[in-house]
Formats: structure tokens, C-alpha cells, sequence
């Protein structure tokens, strides 16, 4: 690892280690961002620095805009995650560059935190499989126990609808999903 990324990677990590929210032990962001990478290293082992970046500072700093800070519903919740995504673009661009990176590639890193062009750009397809992955390998099971059968089928629907027809055959081929679930990413 360059030290460029390795500086990254310790700015976002000292900023995620603020979050409040604890969850195994260790501030939620940091964990989040850790598991992230282990998931980015394991699917996409040939990516970029701008990528690796990234999926590390996806959540960075998330908590300093909560979600009841928005209206409830569809709308509300599209308006915080789009705010989310362009304040995490500017958090790590500004991260990137302390670390010595070209304008170009701190542009970059934005057009990924913001998913700009999301099934048209590969390394934001990649950046959002990712994200899939990690969700239904440590945050879905929790998720799904406080919601009904008919929700977490939805859940588990609009998850895969987000990915690349790689990354869910990928994903049929490592979890065991019951048929109802199985089901619901074929569909898409």
C-alpha cells in the first residue's frame, strides 16, 4: 500500500473512531468502513487506490447528520441519503488531498460516494456491490428481525435490483438464501 492510501485510510479511520454509536466493541463508522474494505479486497482485489479509498470512507462521519433530521418516507429518506452522499464526496476528497492525491483523482472519489453513473461505471457498480455485500453479510440478519416476512423479501428485492448480475450470481453462489430470498434476486 502507498503511503498516499495509507494516509487516507488513517484520516478516515480517525474520523470514523469519533462515531458515538458502538457496535462490537468499536465506534460503528470504524467498524463499518473496516468491514468494507475486507469485503472491497475480497470481491475486487485488483482495485484502484480511488476505489479502496472509497468504499473506506463510504459512511465517514455519517452519524453528524442523522436520519430524523429529515422527513419520514421515501422522499426524506432519498433527500438525507443524497446529502449524505455528496457530504461524504467532499469528506474524502478533502481527506485525499491532505494525502497528497491529484485534483483528478479526489474528483474521482466523488462520482463514486455519489454513485454517479451506478450500472453504467464499473468502479461504481463495483463501489455499490460492494456495499450490497457488506450489508447482507453483517447488517441484514439484525435488519431483518425486527421487519415482517413480505418487508425483508422487499428488502432483500430492492438490494439486488442495486447490483451487478455478477455480483448477484455472486451472491447466490456464497449465501444460502432461503427460496423466498433466492427467489427475490433472481427476480430482479
Amino acid at each position: 500500500m502507498t503511503s498516499a492510501i495509507s494516509k487516507a485510510f488513517a484520516a478516515i479511520d480517525a474520523a470514523n473512531a469519533a462515531d458515538p454509536t458502538q457496535e462490537a466493541g468499536q465506534p460503528a463508522a470504524l467498524l463499518y468502513g473496516l468491514r468494507m474494505t475486507e469485503e472491497l479486497d475480497r470481491l475486487f482485489p485488483e482495485a484502484s487506490d480511488v476505489l479502496k479509498i472509497a468504499a473506506r470512507g463510504q459512511h465517514v462521519e455519517r452519524w453528524l447528520l442523522p436520519r430524523g433530521d429529515y422527513p419520514e418516507g421515501k422522499a426524506g429518506y432519498l433527500d438525507w441519503r443524497r446529502e449524505q452522499g455528496r457530504r461524504h464526496a467532499a469528506r474524502v476528497a478533502g481527506i485525499m488531498a491532505e494525502a497528497g492525491y491529484p485534483d483528478a483523482a479526489c474528483e474521482r472519489v466523488g462520482v463514486l460516494l455519489r454513485k454517479e453513473g451506478i450500472k453504467r461505471d464499473s468502479e461504481v457498480q463495483d463501489l455499490e456491490d460492494t456495499i450490497c455485500f457488506t450489508f447482507l453479510r453483517w447488517y441484514f440478519a439484525p435488519f431483518a428481525a425486527s421487519r415482517d416476512a413480505e418487508s425483508v423479501v422487499d428488502i432483500v428485492r430492492k438490494t439486488a435490483r442495486k447490483m451487478s448480475v455478477g455480483g448477484r450470481a455472486r451472491l447466490l453462489a456464497e449465501f444460502n438464501l432461503p427460496p423466498d430470498l433466492a427467489a427475490a434476486v433472481i427476480s430482479v
